[in-house]
């Protein structure tokens, strides 16, 4: 999924006199250097309003994107905002980067202004949070390691592809039905920790609960490495060793774990460009010949005896958005090296089933297509050869996709699932509500098919699809769909 912008800008509501100005006391830190610190004030005061400003300073690792919230106690209302996306959602003001201003490099620092009316007084906000981090304290990660020990009991059947279907070691089909668990591919790279939320063995349950069976993990390339970009706490065996324990209590729940390479390494400015950074701060083209093989060697090596674990080589590839050719898409998807209008060497699709091979490891392997894993119209033709002969098609597709209709289902979907295994590692949609997935998972089940929602975490549903409120598992207006779902397939 690639994280869509937050809300736009607030409209002007009117024109407002400034009648004098008061300076609110800025809300500083104590202690520890804190991931991130907010300087707020008044700057003036009129009878039912005010003009504040906000700066914010990161300390940690860069953002290629940023967005402040904090909230009014006060009866406050933001009327108009200038230098971020401006909103409000009862008490709570969201302050998001415009394009000119979006990125945030260690110690920089941006400044933002509004008007607001008032109802009652100009109350100081406390709490303020960068991209969910708290700001103006002392720095920890947002979600401790767990400390209860991963069950030892896992009940994941091991997976093997069997003609188009997906099989467990006593022959019977096995369908993906879950969920995306979102974090381990941002967290880390931008210095706030590895996991965004719990992920201890009440959280895993609470999956569960849905009558989930798989669960979908992206990762970031860079933080399983340990490159030297990234925070040691949060990269290299510390990384390695959480995902093994997430992995450890998705299994012990009888799911099958997805483990994904979301964000990796390559620096790409052309069309859709997610980001200008070198680092795998954000969704690219293509995976990079660089890391990418060392990266899936290593995830091969270390689970390699684990036949319950399905390995998901790249997220989103867009090789077509850099390139007018089909054609040379779908060889630079499949074969990587010199491809046009990418400009680090690219690791194709084929390259990396080449190192999870040469690793030992005979785990399910998924390839997405292109168009962000939308499109599969080639994906037959164009698939990489697989030793093993355990090779599934990944397909998403969300409301606001090209091929998001049964006539495209039909015509490009349908092939391939006749061929092999179709999984379709990611769907949902960004309404709040579920009616598109819900014709989305129909197709799927008539024709005995895979596919997990995005995501499980506690974001705003309205700025993504974000299928719950709160970590205890329950649902927003878009995860109720989901969740009565599998629980009706899944009794």
């Amino acid at each position: 999924m690639r994280h869509p912008p937050r809300s736009v800008l607030l409209a002007v509501t009117g024109a407002v006199a400034l009648l004098g100005g008061v300076v609110v006391p800025v809300v500083t830190a104590e202690g520890a250097t804190p991931a991130c610190t907010v300087e707020y004030s008044v700057t003036s005061q009129w009878t039912d309003g005010f003009q504040g400003s906000v700066r914010i300073t990161n300390n940690r690792a860069a953002l290629s994107s940023w967005s402040l919230t904090f909230d009014f106690s006060g009866g406050q209302k933001v009327t108009q905002g200038w230098n971020a996306k401006w909103s409000q959602s009862g008490t709570t003001v969201t302050a998001a980067g415009e394009s000119w201003n979006g990125s945030l490099g260690t110690g920089a620092s941006v400044s933002a202004g509004f008007l607001a009316s008032r109802s009652g007084s100009d109350a100081v906000p406390t709490v303020f949070k960068l991209n969910g981090t708290a700001c103006n304290v002392d720095s920890e990660p947002t979600t401790p390691p767990p400390t209860d020990p991963p069950p030892t009991d896992g009940t994941a059947p091991a997976l093997h592809v069997s003609g188009s279907k997906l099989v467990d070691a006593d022959g019977r089909t096995r369908r993906l039905l879950g969920v995306n668990r979102s974090g381990g591919e941002f967290m880390c790279v931008q210095g706030y920790g590895i996991w965004d939320g719990p992920v201890d063995d009440a959280a895993i349950k609470a999956i569960a609960d849905w009558k989930a069976n798989a669960v979908r993990i992206p990762l970031n390339e860079e933080c399983w490495l340990g490159l030297s970009n990234i925070a040691p706490e949060y990269g290299g065996a510390h990384y390695v060793d959480a995902v093994k324990d997430l992995v450890a209590r998705v299994e012990a729940h009888g799911m099958t774990p997805i483990l994904e390479m979301h964000w990796s390494h390559g620096q790409y400015t052309g069309n859709s460009a997610g980001c200008s950074d070198v680092h795998a701060g954000c969704q690219k083209p293509m995976p990079d010949m660089q890391y990418a093989p060392s990266f899936w060697a290593s995830v091969a090596s270390t689970f390699k005896d684990d036949q319950a674990a399905v390995f998901d080589l790249f997220n989103e590839p867009y090789p077509d958005r850099a390139t007018s050719s089909t054609a040379d898409a779908w060889t630079c998807w499949r074969d990587g090296g010199t491809c046009p209008g990418i400009s680090y060497e690219v690791a194709g699709m084929q390259d990396l089933v080449d190192s999870i091979r040469g690793a030992g490891a005979e785990n399910v392997i998924m390839a997405g297509g292109l168009a962000y894993s939308n499109d599969l119209s080639q994906w037959l033709t164009y698939r990489p050869t697989d030793p093993a002969g355990n090779l599934a098609a990944a397909y998403h597709v969300y409301n606001f996709n090209t091929c998001a209709n049964e006539s495209c289902w039909n015509s490009t979907l349908a092939p391939v699932a006749a061929q092999v295994p179709l999984i379709a590692g990611e769907i949902g949609e960004n309404t709040c509500s579920h009616g598109f997935a819900d014709q989305v998972m129909k197709w799927f089940d008539d024709r005995n098919l895979s596919y997990l929602g995005w995501t499980w975490n506690t974001w705003d549903c309205s700025s993504g699809p974000s299928l719950i409120s709160s970590y205890d598992g329950t649902p927003t207006a878009y995860g109720i769909g989901l969740r009565d779902h599998l629980r009706a397939v899944n009794p």
